[in-house]
């Protein structure tokens, strides 16, 4: 998979799919129109934020953080975030959960 090709941008709402999933590591892809947004969420793994494209907004346990094109944002296990398109371009990242999610679930069982 090439992550610069067929990025998928949706009008409607954020775009996302898989870009790799296995147990010790899960890649999502987002992608953001001009002020799209993330809704709140917390971090469901240890997670790294790889901007490919634009301009971010990354609010993060409520503090804002500017984020563009190569910047590499670290968020904590359970960190409360939201994450907004503030751009005038389109807009896309990676998102990078160790361990994936499914596994942190398991070991709660």
């Amino acid at each position: 998979m090439n992550i610069f090709e067929n990025i998928p941008y949706n009008i409607e709402k954020m775009g996302n799919r898989k870009v790799a999933d296995q147990n010790d590591i899960l890649i999502m892809q987002i992608a953001l129109k001009p002020g799209q947004i993330v809704p709140l969420h917390k971090a469901n793994s240890n997670v790294h934020l790889l901007i490919l494209k634009g301009e971010l907004i990354v609010e993060l346990d409520s503090v804002d953080r500017k984020a563009k094109e190569g910047d590499l944002l670290p968020v904590k296990y359970l960190t409360p975030m939201t994450i907004k398109n503030i751009g005038s371009c389109d807009a896309t990242f990676l998102v990078l959960k160790t361990p994936n999610p499914s596994q942190i679930n398991k070991e709660k069982l």
